[in-house]
């Protein structure tokens, strides 16, 4: 049984893998603060509540986008679950060769999402990753990571949105009926919604120009994946379990 480990800067999460078989997986949130121990009586909690032994884990894998939080869940995983994780980083078999300036700039969670996306639907392709930020990854059809582009997340914007402005509020972000707002919340949804819909659309078609290759697939990932997807015209599929299982194909490659 294998234990994957997506640690975002607002969520941390957990995938359960039984050979290629994702049979469970938990959100927890992301909090610096927190110890090994603390994580580690979460997660036997968590794990538990399904029934998961953790005698029967045999390995671990970790990516990670927030450094201080890498070596907090690699001692929970060694000392809650007797396995000593696979992190993610250089020195580690993708299998995707890089083409970024500093291979050792590109997030984690960004390569693990390539390699995911490239084995399950094959290239070329753009992967959409709707986190804390939203980023744009391209890959082509001989498996080269070729970059991508950064764009704040949808949260942070609104957000941002509600403690510049004096006169306007928090917000849950939704798609509203109708782009012309009737009042300061529907106006701020539609802004933000429609907005950031216009934003992918406008990115992932700039990279395919750029790429120059026929038959550019498109997928998105991440937890608000599917209520943008629903609105763009570029986005083909929505693959919520995308970067887990990206860990679990490393983690066999590596393995093997």
């Amino acid at each position: 049984m294998l234990l994957a480990v997506d640690i975002g800067n607002t969520n941390v999460v957990l995938g359960v893998f039984i050979k290629d078989k994702l049979i469970n997986h938990f959100r927890i949130s992301t909090d610096r603060e927190k110890t090994e121990d603390e994580y580690g009586i979460m997660v036997l909690s968590l794990l538990r509540e399904f029934g998961i032994k953790e005698k029967d884990f045999d390995g671990a894998v970790i990516s990670s986008v927030v450094p201080p939080l890498t070596p907090v869940f690699e001692k929970m995983c060694q000392k809650y679950l007797n396995v000593a994780p696979l992190i993610i980083g250089p020195g580690v078999k993708t299998g995707i060769n890089i083409k970024y300036e500093n291979p050792r700039e590109v997030g984690a969670d960004r390569i693990v999402n390539a390699v995911a996306a490239y084995y399950k639907y094959k290239g070329p392709l753009i992967v959409v990753d709707f986190g804390t930020a939203t980023t744009f990854d391209a890959v082509s059809e001989n498996f080269d990571y070729l970059g991508g582009a950064i764009a704040p997340g949808i949260g942070i914007s609104a957000e941002a949105l509600f403690q510049r402005a004096a006169k306007l509020h928090r917000i849950e972000i939704a798609k509203p009926d109708r782009v012309i707002g009737k009042n300061t919340t529907t106006s701020m949804q539609a802004g933000i919604f429609y907005g950031y819909a216009g934003l992918v659309d406008h990115i992932v078609e700039r990279m395919k120009d750029e790429m120059g290759e026929p038959g550019i697939k498109v997928i998105a990932t991440g937890g608000l994946a599917s209520l943008i997807a629903s609105e763009t015209k570029t986005i083909d599929l929505v693959d919520g379990m995308l970067t887990l299982e990206g860990l679990r194909i490393i983690y066999e490659k590596n393995r093997q």
